[in-house]
C-alpha cells in the first residue's frame, strides 16, 4: 500500500509529536524518509541534579554553562543587515517576520517582481517561508519595485527591508 503524504498532513504529524513525549520516529515511504529525533529536557532530573550534594554533576552543569556562554551566535548576517539609506521619495517593504526569502512561487518560476515592475495592491511580490509555511507577502501599494535589496533565498530578519518602491 503506497502512502501519501502532502503538506498538511506532515505539518499535523510534526505537530503531533512535537505535543507528545516520544523522542525518536521515523517514517519511509517511496520518495522520503522523515527522521525526527528530540532530547526531551527532563526538569526533574536537572533540578535534582542541582540539589544534590553531588560536585560532578554541579561541574557538568557548570561546564555545559561556560560552553554556552563561548558560543558564538550564528544567524547574524553582517553585511545585509542594514539597508544603505533610501532616497525620501521611496517607501521600504520590510519583513513582517524572520524566514527565508523567495523571489519566485518555485526554483526555475519566474520572478514574482523585478526592478521596474509595476504592483498593484494585493499582488504578491515574494515569499517568505517560515517553519515550512510558505507566506505570500502581497503589495499595499500601487507602485513601481525601485530596488530589490535582498537575494533569493536569503535568510531575513523581522523588519529588514526587502524593496524599496515608488508609489503611484
Amino acid at each position: 500500500m503506497a502512502m501519501k503524504l502532502d503538506h498538511e498532513d506532515l505539518n499535523r504529524l510534526i505537530e503531533k509529536i512535537t505535543k507528545s513525549d516520544i523522542q525518536e520516529f521515523s517514517l519511509e515511504g517511496e520518495d522520503f524518509k522523515l527522521e525526527i529525533k528530540r532530547n526531551l529536557f527532563d526538569q526533574n532530573q536537572f533540578t535534582h541534579n542541582l540539589n544534590s550534594n553531588n560536585s560532578v554533576d554541579r561541574q557538568i552543569f557548570a561546564n555545559q554553562k561556560s560552553l554556552n556562554d563561548s558560543v558564538p551566535k550564528v544567524n547574524e548576517p553582517e553585511e545585509a543587515q542594514v539597508a544603505p539609506p533610501g532616497r525620501s521619495d521611496l517607501t521600504d517593504i520590510t519583513s513582517p517576520m524572520v524566514g527565508t526569502f523567495y523571489r519566485a512561487s518555485a526554483p526555475g518560476e519566474e520572478p514574482f517582481v523585478e526592478v521596474g515592475s509595476n504592483i498593484k495592491v494585493g499582488q504578491t511580490i515574494c515569499i517568505l517561508e517560515a517553519m515550512k509555511l510558505m507566506n505570500e507577502i502581497e503589495s499595499e501599494y500601487n507602485a513601481e519595485i525601485v530596488e530589490i535589496l535582498v537575494e533569493n533565498g536569503t535568510p531575513v530578519e523581522f523588519g529588514q527591508v526587502l524593496m524599496r518602491i515608488k508609489q503611484s
